[in-house]
């Protein structure tokens, strides 16, 4: 018997320009993105071992008291997955490969793991929320998988922090994006950290 998964995906908060930690700005969204979640019944709070994604759910966790909290190396800072020229559409290669060429190498079985370890329906006859605290690459990598998308296309997707994102995952049933950066909690001076400049909307 399989029952529904709902997985939340959040970015961590604004980091520090060193990424030690979290900017006040950055502990300011955690503890909203907490008090939002509130209102699901979380099982659990799954983040990667960097210090930004342990504190960011540290904060979320303070405000779902009993929520028990796991580190998870595949919720951690890795790129998954770097195509090749001829995978990618020839209007935007040169910008892709260009920015690809920045990146370290992929960790595929990381990535492989990830997707294992937090899509797809559960064993069991009730829906289970497990929230994720983790980075952009692996959010995006995740919300590509969901639509069936080709691998390398998660390139083109971007997370702001504490934005809150919701796939659900039926028995027999395509994936569903529920929702994808989704800041409704956060007030407007909150907003919008962690894309690129000219993402921003009012």
């Amino acid at each position: 018997m399989l029952a529904a998964r709902y997985l939340l995906l959040t970015r961590h908060g604004e980091a520090t320009p060193d990424e030690s930690g979290l900017t006040e700005a950055g502990q300011q969204q955690a503890v909203l993105l907490g008090r939002r979640l509130r209102e699901l019944p979380v099982a659990a709070i799954h983040h990667g071992p960097l210090r930004r994604a342990a504190l960011t759910a540290a904060i979320i966790g303070d405000q779902l008291p009993g929520v028990p909290l796991h580190v998870e190396e595949a919720a951690g800072d890795f790129v998954p997955y770097l195509p090749k020229r001829e995978e990618l559409p020839e209007t935007s290669a040169d910008r892709l490969l260009a920015f690809t060429r920045q990146l370290p190498p992929a960790d595929e079985e990381l990535a492989a793991e990830a997707e294992r370890r937090f899509t797809g329906p559960i064993p069991g006859t009730e829906a289970r929320f497990d929230l994720v605290v983790t980075h952009n690459y692996l959010i995006s990598w995740l919300v590509r998988a969901s639509q069936d998308a080709p691998p390398w296309r998660w390139l083109a997707l971007n997370h702001g922090n504490t934005a809150l994102t919701v796939i659900r995952y039926v028995p027999g049933r395509p994936a569903a994006l529920l929702t994808y950066n989704d800041q409704g909690h956060l007030p407007a001076a909150l907003r919008w950290t962690g894309f690129p400049p000219e993402f921003y909307l009012p």
